[in-house]
C-alpha cells in the first residue's frame, strides 16, 4: 500500500442533538472542534439524527397495514361494493 494516501482512522464523539445522546465511533471524519469526554479530549461531530432519535429504531414509526393496499381497499370500501 502507498504511505500517507488513507485518511486517519481515530475514535470521535458524535452528538445526536434531537436526543441529546453521544456515540463514541471509529471515524475518517474532518473536524477541528474537541470534547472531553470519559476523561478523553476526543474530536466532536454533531448530528441531527441518529439511532436513538430515529422513529424507526425508537419503535415511533407509523406502521401501515402489512396486508397490502387492495386488502385495505376491500376493509373500507367492500361493504359499498357488494350492495346494490
Amino acid at each position: 500500500m502507498k504511505a500517507d494516501i488513507h485518511p486517519e482512522y481515530r475514535t470521535v464523539v458524535f452528538h445526536d442533538l434531537s436526543a441529546n445522546a453521544y456515540f463514541k465511533v471509529g471515524s475518517t471524519i474532518k473536524t477541528d472542534r474537541t470534547i472531553d469526554h470519559d476523561g478523553e479530549t476526543l474530536p466532536y461531530v454533531t448530528i441531527d439524527v441518529s439511532s436513538a432519535s430515529h422513529p424507526y429504531y425508537t419503535g415511533k414509526q407509523k406502521e401501515f397495514s402489512k396486508e397490502g393496499s387492495t386488502a385495505r381497499f376491500q376493509q373500507r370500501f367492500g361493504r359499498f361494493i357488494g350492495s346494490k
